[in-house]
This record gives structure tokens, C-alpha cells and sequence, in this order.
């Protein structure tokens, strides 16, 4: 595919939690740009936050071989540092947009790409639009990251099928592990997800002819009823001895109250409000043992889910550099406010295409799994389910190993 021509320097930022497959979209907008003739690929360290520091530095410095660009591609977390810096609104606060644009302008920027998720894509809405209140020449293009798979109008983010891969393979192993002893017992696995329930229904993955799966699976897209859950629970429980059961961290009760909140910890907030939530499944597991009585154990995946690149899936490092080559493709065509997007065109034989849309029909939505997709028994995910996700994790990326480990590309000591 021809990529156009770019004129100048271009800068590039990871924001938000990173994943198994981010690192792979920065070298697709590393490699892209210079094909097309980028004089030089900044990065940021630590994006708009970093950048609004002065911190950046010269990729072609890091990058200086095909070796380099591999081992960045297997790399996990966010190779230049990540942030969670809400821009304000521009009709009320300029400030940090005449510094960034002023950086941008002493660079010599034509194309600003940032990598990351919802909060990231409304930066780049906000970015865009300053931009055009300008007529700034500058192209600002988002590059689709997350793990939740929570992102409209793509039909899928990269980062998720390498996360899908871990939780559905962990499940797999953790439901092995809890046959090894003849007495009652319960594992819950909580897994992330605020308000969209596509990493625990990945749980659903894990079944098969060798694993009969998780006995429930709990999405935040339905309300939690915690009597029914004990009910539920003993029953189970009068038909086999050992359960396993997969629920969001942010499944919540039918007044809005997350499960998590039931404890009496305190929780940490972000700069966008969030409330960082974790604990359901510790919860739930003490609940059970008092009102029932059996074994349990909770067992919270946490960052594993999304740090896990020596078992990230191939369809999902190959996407998430297709992903940064098509940001830079539109910029060279002179595109701005749009992200890139993936389309899928059939599941069997299971194909894509690459195309952009504009950021302002994806900053601030947010995709949920389909209701239809969730099985009233709670029992698993429904075909329909199934046939979007298999092909998401399928293929394998073999780490280049030293000394018996994984080896990386080194970081960047600024940060």
C-alpha cells in the first residue's frame, strides 16, 4: 500500500494502561514514518504530560536496527512511558494548548500520533480541534489501544486478544489446579473491566474438550444480585465440588454500587475521576465462606492481564502495528481528527481491513458487550461470542529468549 508522503518531523505518545501489543503500534508508526520520508520520529516520554515538560527524544537513537524494531514489537508495557493527564477544556483553559503547540512548532511537527484509549482519543479530539481553530498544518491522529475493548466504531482494539489469550489460557490452568483436591471449594477470578465485560467473558475461551470452563461468568453490563449469587452458588455446589467462577471488577448492584465498594477499604482516584477498582472477587470469596461455609480463594489477574507479551497473540501484535502504519498513512494524506480503525470482513476465514474515522464518533463512548452475547444461565458466553473472539487470540509470538528469559528491547533511562 502506498504511504504517502511526509514533510518534516513527526512526534509519537502511549497513554492510559499499557498492554502486550502497544509497543507493537509504536513500531508501526515508527517504521511507516520513516518509509514515508519523516525526517525524524520523535517520541515522548510519558506523553502530554511529558511532553508539556519538554521530554521527548529521538526514536532513530533507540531504534537502530530491524532487531531493535522486533524486540520493541515483543516488548510489553509502554516502551515511552504512559500518563493519565486529562487536557482541559479549550474554550475555558488554553495554556496547555499554546505550550504543546509551541513545542510542536519548535520541532518542526507535522503529525502528532498518540496511542492509547477512550480518555486518549477525546486528547486527540481536543488537539484536533484546537488545531483547526489555528489552521495549524499539524495532522493529530489517535491509534487505538486497550485492553477493555471498549473503543466504538473499531471492531476490535489491539491489546485485547493478547489479553483475552492470557486470561483464557490462566483460566484454563486455574480450573486444572482446582481439581487436584476432593473437598468443596470455590476460585473466583476477578479480572479488569469497569463498565464493559469483554476481558471476563474471555473467560468463556477456556472451554473445550480437555476443560469443561468456568461455571459462571459475571459481566458489569448486567446488575450483580448477591443473594441470587449465593443461591445460585450452593446449588452448584450440591452438583459438583469444585467451582470456578470469572467476574468483572466492576460489576456492580442495581443501585450503581460497584461489588468492590462493599469492603471498607479506601480507593484511589485518577486524574479523570476513576475510581481505581479492585477487590470483587476478595469480596465475594469471604462472603461465600461465611454464608456457605466451603474452601475459597480469590485470585485477582490485576496487571498480568495486560503485561503478559510471552503468550501475546500474533493476530494481535501483527493488527497492532497495522494500526500505527495506517495513523501515518492518513496523516500523509493530510487527514486529521480521525483514529485508526479495524474492519472485520468475515470471521471464517477470519479477515480485516484498515481504514480511519473521526475521532469525534469514538472520544467519549464507550462499547459494551452486547446482552445477546451473554447468556441468561450466566454460564458462559454465547456462540455469537465465540465466533467474534477466537480469532482474536490465535497465533503465537515467540519471544527472543536469553538466558532463559525474554528479552526486551531496554528502556529508555530518562524515565
Amino acid at each position: 500500500m502506498y504511504l504517502g508522503k511526509i514533510t518534516g518531523n513527526i512526534i509519537v505518545g502511549q497513554s492510559g494502561g499499557p498492554t502486550a501489543a502497544i509497543n507493537a503500534s509504536l513500531a508501526g508508526v515508527y517504521k511507516a514514518g520513516k518509509d514515508a520520508g519523516a525526517e525524524k520520529v520523535f517520541g515522548m516520554l510519558h506523553g502530554i504530560q511529558g511532553l508539556l515538560e519538554g521530554k521527548l527524544i529521538d526514536l532513530s537513537e533507540k531504534i537502530t536496527c530491524d532487531l531493535d524494531l522486533e524486540l520493541l514489537k515483543r516488548t510489553p508495557a509502554a516502551y515511552l512511558g504512559s500518563c493519565r493527564y486529562k487536557l482541559p477544556d479549550y474554550n475555558k483553559d488554553t495554556k496547555d494548548y499554546e505550550k504543546l503547540f509551541q513545542i510542536l512548532k519548535e520541532q518542526e511537527i507535522s503529525a502528532f500520533f498518540y496511542i492509547g484509549g477512550n480518555d486518549s482519543m477525546d486528547s486527540i479530539r481536543k488537539l484536533s480541534e484546537y488545531g483547526e481553530l489555528l489552521k495549524s498544518p499539524i495532522r493529530f491522529i489517535g491509534i487505538p489501544k486497550t485492553i477493555d475493548n471498549d473503543l466504538e466504531i473499531t471492531d476490535h482494539t489491539p491489546g485485547y486478544g493478547s489479553a483475552a489469550k492470557f486470561i483464557a489460557a490462566s483460566t484454563k490452568e486455574i480450573i486444572r489446579d482446582s481439581l487436584v483436591y476432593n473437598q468443596k471449594n470455590l476460585t473466583i477470578i476477578e479480572i479488569m473491566g469497569r463498565h464493559a465485560g469483554w476481558l471476563t467473558a474471555a473467560a468463556a475461551l477456556a472451554k473445550g474438550n480437555d476443560c469443561e470452563g468456568a461455571d459462571r461468568i459475571y459481566l458489569p453490563e448486567k446488575d450483580f444480585d448477591k443473594d441470587a449469587f449465593l443461591k445460585d452458588i450452593t446449588a452448584l455446589q450440591k452438583e459438583k465440588k469444585s467451582l470456578v467462577i470469572a467476574v468483572s471488577e466492576g460489576i456492580h448492584l442495581a443501585d450503581g454500587r460497584f461489588v468492590c465498594e462493599l469492603s471498607d477499604k479506601d480507593f484511589y482516584v485518577d486524574e479523570f475521576g476513576h475510581t481505581m477498582l479492585t477487590g470483587a472477587g476478595a469480596y465475594l470469596s469471604a462472603l461465600v465462606k461465611r454464608e456457605i461455609g466451603c474452601k475459597t480463594r480469590a485470585i485477582e489477574l490485576n496487571t498480568l492481564q495486560r503485561c503478559a507479551s510471552h503468550i501475546a497473540s500474533l493476530t494481535d501484535i501483527e493488527e497492532a502495528f497495522e494500526v500505527g502504519k495506517r495513523g501515518v498513512i492518513a496523516a500523509a494524506a493530510g487527514v486529521t481528527g480521525v483514529m485508526a480503525v479495524i474492519k472485520r470482513v468475515s470471521d471464517s476465514p477470519y479477515l480485516c481491513t484498515y481504514e480511519t474515522h473521526n475521532i469525534k464518533e469514538i472520544a467519549n463512548m464507550e462499547k459494551k458487550v452486547p446482552l445477546s452475547w451473554i447468556k441468561e444461565e450466566e454460564d458462559g458466553m454465547s456462540e455469537e461470542f465465540l465466533r467474534y473472539a477466537k480469532p482474536l487470540i490465535m497465533g503465537e509470538v515467540m519471544p527472543v529468549m536469553v538466558n532463559g528469559l525474554p528479552m526486551h528491547l531496554e528502556y529508555v533511562s530518562e524515565r
